[in-house]
């Protein structure tokens, strides 16, 4: 392996999730359609839907950058976002710069800002201690967990 192709999110609601992170985050749609999953019934928890709709995200090109797909199903959703340290994935993180800004952006917007802005050693980030992250945690509209880092040294 080396790197993450994608994350694909469930959404209860693209027309609230869409422009949280098309216009919130900044991320670019590259792909907006109805897919048919009739195929992988037994890796759906309703195998009956058979349908949903994926819009595709992306925050740079290349072959190989990474993306995001926002997933939701073609008539009622199901389930809940899992808090941190459940089984599952509980958050995912994105590199940023001006970090204050964009977090700045997202409380004019409503948003719950569930650990403001703090300063981290990058030990945790694979490195050596001493340099510094500036970190936040935050809430998409369905309650899932999502964070910034901003490298400071």
């Amino acid at each position: 392996m080396h790197g993450v192709s994608h994350v694909a999110i469930g959404v209860s609601n693209m027309d609230k999730s869409l422009p949280f992170y098309r216009d919130l985050l900044s991320l670019r749609v590259t792909l907006d359609t109805i897919e048919n999953v009739g195929g992988l019934p037994t890796l759906f928890r309703d195998p009956q839907k058979g349908k949903r709709r994926a819009v595709y995200l992306r925050w740079e090109d290349g072959p190989e950058a990474a993306f995001i797909v926002l997933s939701a199903p073609v008539g009622p959703p199901s389930g809940e976002p899992i808090k941190l340290d459940q089984v599952g994935i509980h958050h995912f993180a994105f590199w940023v710069k001006d970090l204050r800004a964009k977090v700045e952006k997202l409380k004019a917007a409503g948003v719950p800002i569930l650990v403001p802005p703090l300063e981290a050693d990058t030990v945790a980030y694979g490195e050596k201690p001493g340099g510094k992250v500036l970190t936040c945690l935050f809430q998409d509209p369905d309650g899932i967990i999502l964070q910034f880092d901003e490298r400071l040294t």
